[in-house]
C-alpha cells in the first residue's frame, strides 16, 4: 500500500498539497471566534449544492410546473421538506456568515496590502453568490418571486439606449414566463455554481500565497531568526527547521485550527438545524407569505420586497427617485467594497491599533448597513424613506472618510510578533 501510495504521490502529489494548504498550512497562532466564519461559508457551501442536486430531481423548470413540483417534493417526497428547508435555511445562513466573514476581514484590514487581490475573488465570490440566490429566488414561482424579479430585471430598463432590449434579452420574452425561469434554472445550477466554486479555489489560493491576517495585523513571516528569502518557501513546521529559525508566531492548522472550527460547525449546525425545524420560514424573511400561492401576473402582493439579505441595496435603489440614478447608487454601493483596499491608504491594518475615529466610523457604516438591511424589507413610507436616506450618506460617508483620515491617522504601536 505505501508503494501504490507513492507511485500516486508522483504522479498527483495529493499530500503534498494537503500538507501545504491545510494540514501543515502556517497560521497564526492567535485566530479568534471571527476566524471561523470562512470555515462556516465552505460547510454551507456543500449543503446548498448537495441538497441542490437532490432538489432538481424532482423539480420541473417550467411556469405550469415549477410550483406544483415544489408543492410535490414538499408533500410527497421522502424527506423532500427537510431538502428543501435545508436549501432555503442555507439561502440565508449562507449570507449571514459571509457579512460576518466580510466585517472581520474589514476590522482586521484584511483587505490591506499585499491582499488585495484575496479581497477581490471574495469580493467576487459575493458578487456571484448575490447572483446565484436572485436566480434561485425565482425558482420556487411563487408570487414573491414573480414580482420580486419583476422589480429587479425592470432595473435594467433604465440603462438609455439598450435597456429595453437589454430587459427583453435576459427575460427572453417579453414578460416574465416559463422562458425566463428556464434560463435562470440554467444558471442556478450549472453556470453560476461551476463560477462561483472556481472563485472559492481562487480565493483559497491566494489567501495561502499572501498568509492569513491576524487580530494583531502582523505578518508572521518575519520570524524572529530571520528566513531567508529564498527560504520563505519552505515554510514548514520541521522541528529542525523552526528549531533553527525560531518559528513561535505559527500553529500548524491541523489539528489545532481543525478542532476548533470543529466545534464552531457543531455550535452552527445546532442553531441551523433549530431555525429549519422550527422556523423555516424566519418569520416571513426566509420565505415571505406570498411565495405560499402560485406566481399570477394580475395579483400584486400588498409589498414587494427582497429577501433579507439584498435590504441594503434595495433600500439604496429605493430612496432614490430616479429610477437610473438609484440603480447607479445601489451598484456604486457595492463598487465601493470591491475599492476598499484604495480606499484605506492606512499602514496599520487592525482595529486594535488604529484611532477611535476610525473605530466610530466602522461602528457607524455597521449601523447604518444594518438599518439600510431592516428597512428593505419595510414598506416605503416617508419616515423609512428619510431614516433610509440618512443611512445611505452613512453607508458612502464611511468610505470619503476613510479616503481622508487613513493617510495621516495617529495609531498605537503595533508589536512586532503576534500576541497570544
Amino acid at each position: 500500500m505505501e508503494n501504490f501510495m507513492a507511485w500516486i504521490e508522483k504522479r498527483l502529489p495529493f499530500m503534498d498539497a494537503m500538507n501545504k494548504h491545510a494540514i501543515q498550512y502556517p497560521a497564526p497562532k492567535n485566530f479568534n471566534f471571527w476566524y471561523v466564519f470562512g470555515i462556516l461559508a465552505t460547510v454551507v457551501l456543500v449543503n446548498q449544492i448537495l441538497t441542490g442536486i437532490w432538489l432538481t430531481m424532482n423539480y420541473e423548470p417550467s411556469g405550469d410546473g415549477a410550483f406544483a413540483s415544489i408543492e410535490y417534493i414538499m408533500r410527497d417526497v421522502d424527506y423532500g421538506w427537510l431538502l428543501r428547508y435545508m436549501h432555503s435555511t442555507g439561502a440565508s445562513a449562507f449570507f449571514v456568515v459571509v457579512y460576518l466573514h466580510m466585517f472581520r476581514g474589514l476590522i482586521y484590514g484584511s483587505y490591506q496590502k499585499p491582499r488585495e487581490l484575496l479581497w477581490i475573488f471574495g469580493m467576487l465570490i459575493y458578487l456571484v453568490l448575490m447572483a446565484e440566490a436572485f436566480m434561485g429566488y425565482l425558482l420556487p414561482w411563487g408570487n414573491m418571486s414573480y414580482w420580486g424579479a419583476q422589480v429587479i430585471i425592470g432595473l435594467f430598463g433604465a440603462i438609455p439606449v439598450v435597456g429595453e432590449e437589454l430587459t427583453i434579452w435576459i427575460k427572453g420574452d417579453y414578460v416574465i414566463s416559463g422562458a425566463t425561469l428556464n434560463r435562470f434554472f440554467a444558471l442556478h445550477v450549472i453556470a453560476l455554481p461551476l463560477v462561483l466554486c472556481v472563485l472559492v479555489f481562487l480565493h483559497i489560493i491566494a489567501l495561502h500565497e499572501v498568509g492569513s491576517n491576524n487580530p494583531d495585523g502582523t505578518d508572521i513571516k518575519k520570524p524572529k531568526g530571520s528566513v531567508p528569502p529564498e527560504e520563505q518557501s519552505k515554510f514548514t513546521f520541521h522541528k529542525q527547521y523552526t528549531k533553527k529559525y525560531d518559528i513561535v508566531d505559527a500553529i500548524p492548522f491541523h489539528p489545532y485550527y481543525t478542532v476548533k472550527d470543529l466545534v464552531a460547525v457543531v455550535i452552527f449546525l445546532i442553531g441551523f438545524s433549530w431555525v429549519m425545524f422550527f422556523a423555516p420560514e424566519g418569520g416571513g424573511y426566509f420565505i415571505e407569505a406570498p411565495n405560499f400561492e402560485p406566481a399570477n401576473g394580475l395579483k400584486t402582493p400588498e409589498h414587494i420586497a427582497p429577501v433579507w439579505y439584498f435590504g441594503p441595496f434595495y433600500t439604496i435603489l429605493r430612496v432614490v427617485p430616479d429610477k437610473l440614478m438609484g440603480a447607479l447608487l445601489m451598484f456604486a454601493a457595492i463598487g465601493m467594497l470591491f475599492a476598499l483596499p484604495w480606499f484605506d491608504r492606512g499602514t496599520v491594518r487592525s482595529i486594535r491599533y488604529r484611532s477611535k475615529l476610525h473605530l466610530l466610523n466602522i461602528t457607524q457604516f455597521a449601523i447604518c448597513f444594518v438599518i439600510l438591511g431592516i428597512l428593505g424589507t419595510k414598506p416605503a413610507t416617508d419616515l423609512n424613506n428619510l431614516i433610509g436616506v440618512i443611512a445611505t450618506f452613512g453607508y458612502f460617508g464611511f468610505f470619503v472618510a476613510l479616503w481622508f483620515y487613513s493617510k495621516g491617522e495617529k495609531t498605537k504601536p503595533v508589536p512586532e510578533r503576534v500576541t497570544g
